[in-house]
C-alpha cells in the first residue's frame, strides 16, 4: 500500500473555543504535548507546560505563545513526585488561578524483550504514565472539589490498553491502568461535574517518540507501519488537536467515562502492535539496545544544556 498523505483540513473550532480555560499539559518539553500547545493557545486557552527538563519547557513554551505572549507557563515538575506534583499545582492555583482541565500526556516507552528489562526500567516506564497521572489528576481533583469547581481531565493512551501489546509491556500495563482510571473516576466524580475521559491515537510521528519505537531496519512493526493502517497514513498533530479541543471544552459535558480511539482504523485490521518483533534474533536486539542508549544519551545531553 501506499501511503496516503494527510489532508489539510482547518480546525472546526472557533478561536474562542477554549477561551477561558487554563490547560496543564505534562510532559510538554517535547513530542505531542509541545505541538499540541499552540494548538491549544490558538484557540484561546492559557497552558501550563510540566516537565523535567527547563530549557526544552521554555522553547515549547516561546513557540506555543508565538500569537499570544504571555499565554504559556512552564514549571519543571517530576510528577512520579506526589509532592513536587502538589506544590506545582498549589503554585498554579496562587499564581494564575484553578485550573480547568488536565492532559496527562507525560509518557515513557521503548522497544525490549520483557525478559531483559530490569526493575529500575519498568518503574521508569510505569511510574510516569500510570503514578504521574493518578498524582496529577488526583491533585487538580482535590481542589475542584474543595473549590465547588468543575473540571476536565484527560489522558493521553493508545489501543493497546484494549488489546496489549509485545514488547512494550510496561507502557501497554500503565495505561491500561490509566484507561481503568479513566473510567472509575468518571462514575466516582460526574456529582462533582468533573469529567475523566482520554483519547487513544494511531501513530503520530514525533522525533524522539519514532526513534524509539523504530530503532532497527531489520524488521517493520505494525504499530508503525502505514501499510497496516487501513487509512494508509499516520495521524497529524492537528488531527489529534481537534478531538482534545473539543473534549476538553464545554461542547460536551455530558461525555464522561470515555477512551476514544483516532487511529485510521489500525486496531480493528490488526491490531497495531509490535507482534512481529518475535522474529528478531539476539543480534538484533543487542542492535536495538545500543541504539536505544544512543537516543537516550541524546535527551540527556539536551536535557544538560537545558
Amino acid at each position: 500500500m501506499t501511503a496516503q498523505s494527510a489532508p489539510q483540513a482547518p480546525s472546526p473550532f472557533a478561536s474562542h473555543a477554549l477561551a477561558g480555560k487554563r490547560v496543564l499539559v505534562t510532559g510538554g518539553g517535547s513530542g505531542l504535548g509541545r505541538a499540541l500547545a499552540g494548538h491549544l493557545v490558538a484557540h484561546g486557552a492559557d497552558v501550563h507546560l510540566w516537565g523535567r527538563r527547563e530549557g526544552m519547557l521554555r522553547e515549547a513554551a516561546q513557540e506555543a505563545a508565538a500569537g499570544r505572549p504571555g499565554s504559556v507557563h512552564v514549571a519543571t515538575v517530576d510528577i512520579r513526585r506526589s509532592d513536587q506534583v502538589d506544590e506545582a499545582m498549589g503554585a498554579i492555583w496562587a499564581e494564575h488561578g484553578p485550573l480547568t482541565s488536565v492532559f496527562n500526556n507525560a509518557g515513557a516507552n521503548f522497544i525490549a524483550r520483557t525478559e531483559d528489562l530490569s526493575p529500575r526500567a519498568f518503574e521508569a516506564v510505569t511510574s510516569t504514565i500510570m503514578d504521574g497521572s493518578y498524582f496529577t489528576s488526583t491533585a487538580a481533583a482535590r481542589r475542584w472539589i474543595a473549590d465547588g469547581l468543575p473540571g476536565s481531565i484527560l489522558s493521553n493512551l493508545t489501543t493497546w490498553v484494549w488489546t496489549g501489546s509485545a514488547f512494550v509491556v510496561p507502557a501497554a500495563m500503565a495505561k491500561a491502568a490509566v484507561h481503568a482510571m479513566t473510567m472509575s473516576l468518571a462514575a466516582e466524580w460526574a456529582r462533582h461535574r468533573i469529567r475523566v475521559n482520554a483519547v487513544a491515537p494511531g501513530p503520530i510521528p514525533t522525533d524522539y517518540a519514532w526513534a524509539m519505537l523504530n530503532p532497527t531496519d531489520k524488521s517493520s512493526s505494525g504499530a508503525t507501519q502505514t501499510d497496516r493502517i487501513p487509512a494508509g497514513r499516520t495521524g497529524t498533530v492537528a488531527e489529534l488537536a481537534h478531538l482534545v479541543i473539543f473534549l476538553l471544552s464545554d461542547a460536551c459535558a455530558y461525555l464522561t467515562g470515555q477512551t476514544i480511539a483516532m487511529d485510521g482504523g489500525q486496531m480493528l485490521a490488526g491490531p497495531g502492535t509490535f507482534a512481529e518483533l518475535a522474529k528478531l534474533t539476539d543480534a538484533d536486539w543487542a542492535e536495538i539496545r545500543a541504539q536505544s542508549k544512543a537516543a537516550s544519551a541524546v535527551s540527556a545531553a539536551q536535557r544538560a544544556v537545558g
